[in-house]
């Protein structure tokens, strides 16, 4: 199952944020070099009224005592009166939030410590994202996308930041946005050789969906079949083609066709369609051959009535057609006639006679035939020949391009990644 984002953990949180702080040194220690002052960066300057109470807060903070971190922190709040004093105070008012795991407490100080402008630059990633952390997961998506944002642009590497900021934006309604830092995340991933987070592109797709940009949606899905090729995604994928293309039957079987070189047909509906449509198309051995791929799979019954009855009709027809097919491909008009080219040799793939069928297909596509430069590639990836496919689907234009592109995702594909789980076309909502 997709796993659903997870918020960075209070340990984690800690981890970066319980940090030390540079406070102003006591007059006695003040003669350093000029240079080596400016090294280490602006240092706080508690007022002379808040120096008790920091003397407590400290001292607890380091000793790990909340209770007396706690009370410290009441005396504290009473007595700062300089934004030096006030940062203080949410800078320990942080610690106590770690320490005692309550998010709560930690967003209101990191809240105070970010807004006071006074945190360090070397801190204002970390903050930053811990924060828009925090505003996420309490729903405030507006506060996420300026934390976030602030988070980015100070440098921030933490690796969930772009799904946070990504579906901040989308729960704003701001696809453009989500979908921008979306396919920002994933050309940063491939380009340092991580597989993209699945949720950079499954939460876009819902959006899309949702917002019936269709052409957009199948782009991203797209995307997301050349990091996660499993059958079960690209099923999911070629399902929502098939229900846009919805009566073009022709570009149904097309589409069937590469479900079936994606071994992604898992039930029967599906053979049975694609068994009704290569049938009503006049290919009786690719019926035949879908519907026995269904049986050796267990996804088909034998004893399916249904599926006998056409193979009753289709099987005595298949063997008639296969000689002849081979006939009509050695008559010199058959190549001459570019239409006539293109049939035969949608036959002969259904034969599997592909090295005929090439033939054909390279000479109906220089005569202009329509559908020859499309199906050359498929009968090329099906022989094999890769790279001669990838060549071929790359001249193909108009309707058959997604389709083409989707070959050459499927042929370009490397072994799908091992923690990638199988996850559904649209994300699950929060």
């Amino acid at each position: 199952m997709f796993k659903r984002f997870r918020q960075t953990s209070a340990t984690a949180v800690a981890a970066v944020l319980g940090c030390a702080l540079i406070v102003a040194a006591p007059a006695a220690a003040k003669e350093k070099p000029k240079k080596e002052e400016e090294q280490k960066g602006a240092q706080l300057k508690p007022s002379k009224e808040f120096s008790p109470a920091l003397k407590k807060l400290t001292e607890a903070a380091k000793a790990k005592d909340m209770a007396a971190l706690e009370a410290a922190l009441a005396e504290g709040q009473a007595s700062a009166t300089s934004p030096d004093d006030k940062y203080l105070v949410s800078f320990y008012e942080l610690q106590l939030g770690i320490g005692k795991s309550d998010k709560a407490i930690q967003g209101k100080a990191l809240d105070g410590m970010l807004e006071s402008g006074l945190t360090p630059p070397e801190s204002l990633a970390a903050y930053n994202f811990f924060s828009g952390n925090f505003a996420y997961g309490d729903k405030d998506y507006a506060k996420a996308v300026k934390r976030l944002e602030a988070a980015k642009a100070a440098g921030s590497t933490e690796q969930g930041l772009p799904v946070l900021l990504m579906d901040s934006y989308l729960k704003l309604n701001q696809v453009d946005q989500g979908l921008a830092v979306a396919k920002d995340a994933i050309a940063a991933a491939r380009a340092a050789g991580r597989v993209p987070s699945e949720e950079l592109y499954v939460r876009p797709a819902s959006a899309l969906q949702a917002a019936k940009r269709n052409s957009e949606l199948l782009d991203m899905l797209a995307m997301r079949l050349q990091d996660y090729p499993q059958p079960v995604i690209w099923r999911n994928t070629l399902f929502i083609l098939l229900q846009q293309e919805a009566s073009d039957k022709v570009m149904n079987l097309d589409t069937f066709r590469l479900m079936r070189a994606t071994k992604s047909m898992t039930q029967r509906p599906e053979y049975l369609e694609y068994a009704a449509l290569a049938t009503e198309a006049g290919y009786p051995n690719e019926a035949v051959a879908v519907i026995k791929e269904g049986q050796a799979a267990n996804v088909i019954q034998t004893s399916d009535e249904r599926f006998n009855t056409i193979l009753e009709s289709q099987e005595p027809r298949a063997k008639a057609d296969a000689v002849a097919l081979k006939g009509d491909a050695a008559k010199p008009a058959t190549a001459a006639n570019p239409k006539l080219a293109r049939q035969t040799a949608d036959g002969l793939v259904g034969i599997g006679d592909y090295a005929t069928a090439i033939s054909l297909y390279e000479k109906a596509a220089a005569g202009g035939d329509p559908l020859a430069q499309y199906r050359l590639g498929v009968a090329q990836a099906l022989a094999g020949q890769k790279d001669a496919a990838i060549a071929s689907f790359a001249k193909v234009q108009g309707d058959r391009a997604r389709l083409a592109n989707l070959w050459t995702i499927h042929l370009s594909a490397k072994a799908p990644a091992a923690a990638a789980a199988a996850a559904p076309a649209t994300a699950p909502a929060n």
